[in-house]
């Protein structure tokens, strides 16, 4: 167990506020938790925690905070006192709705995280109070019906760089990375737990800095995840890649762009690591070149495409 005991909550930036909330609540079937000024917190009926998205209206997209909870205090402690050595830190913050104080820095490419321990757990209002006491909330079964937040993948202009902050100051395990040919690297698939990923860092085609590739959330089974496709094409949601299989971490996925402009992913499945002492899995330029696991090439906008947009791009 690392001192990182899981992904947190994120924000995400959107320029149509009142489209890319009706798209969370309606569409993905999140619960709204709190509103609050231009910010409205969301959560997906398995969420432990209040929430786990702040949607923020704003006049651009992309990803606000990101949060991460560390295992115990004194595994904050540890891992602020990593950041702080490699000069990246921000400070503390009182930290946002039902978490206590936070630790704010950014990593190399300039994305905005904060660890926390302290923080509530979700109570439900008694209309989603569930019939079993080893859930947090009940299942509605509104729009996808979203269960959880799962991943975020962020890109960068250096993904070497990164990944090494984020395994070494961090302590994240990395799973499976891409090598070109030259030698760079073009993806790196981490996380603090058993799951087969919880951060990715992907390149950013266009080098710029502190983007988001997108925001995944989970569902338990494929069915959904195929129900989920047919809900977004009745909404008029932008599909960008329809359900398949992923070669890397295995996970089936759909992708879309919410109204916001952001890259949005519904997601189950994938490989769990158990093995303590797991070999990096390393993916050459030529094994990607493949495709997805059933030979579905990647659809080129999956490269090139991330929020907010580069400015005369």
């Amino acid at each position: 167990m690392t001192d990182i005991a899981h992904l947190g909550p994120v924000e995400l930036l959107t320029p149509k506020g009142e489209e890319s909330l009706a798209f969370f609540v309606e569409t993905m079937g999140m619960e709204v938790e709190h509103q609050q000024g231009p910010s409205t917190y969301l959560r997906g009926w398995g969420d432990y925690q209040p929430w786990s998205l702040k949607l923020i209206a704003t006049d651009t997209s992309g990803m606000g905070v990101l949060g991460l909870r560390a295992a115990s205090q004194d595994a904050l402690d540890r891992r602020v006192a990593a950041v702080e050595a490699s000069g990246r830190g921000l400070g503390w913050t009182d930290g946002d709705r039902g978490r206590g104080r936070s630790y704010r820095f950014t990593d190399p490419d300039g994305h905005t995280f904060e660890l926390y321990y302290e923080c509530e757990r979700y109570r439900p209002p008694p209309h989603l109070q569930p019939a079993l006491k080893n859930v947090p909330g009940r299942y509605t079964g509104r729009g996808c019906a979203i269960k959880r937040l799962d991943h975020v993948n962020l890109l960068a202009a250096d993904v070497r760089a990164n990944r090494d902050f984020a395994t070494e100051r961090l302590g994240y395990r990395l799973y499976e990375r891409i090598q070109l040919d030259d030698g760079s690297e073009a993806g790196a698939w981490m996380s603090a737990s058993i799951a087969a990923h919880e951060l990715i860092y992907t390149r950013d085609a266009l080098r710029a800095n502190g983007r988001l590739h997108h925001a995944a959330f989970w569902v338990d089974t494929r069915e959904e995840c195929l129900r989920a496709a047919d809900i977004w094409l009745d909404a008029g949601v932008e599909i960008e890649a329809a359900p398949s299989k992923h070669a890397i971490a295995q996970g089936f996925f759909l992708y879309g762009i919410e109204p916001g402009g952001n890259r949005v992913e519904v997601t189950t499945g994938g490989r769990f690591v158990y093995a303590p002492d797991e070999p990096c899995v390393v993916w050459t330029e030529a094994e990607r070149a493949k495709g997805q696991a059933w030979g579905v090439q990647t659809v080129p906008s999956f490269h090139t495409y991330g929020t907010p947009p580069v400015p005369g791009r």
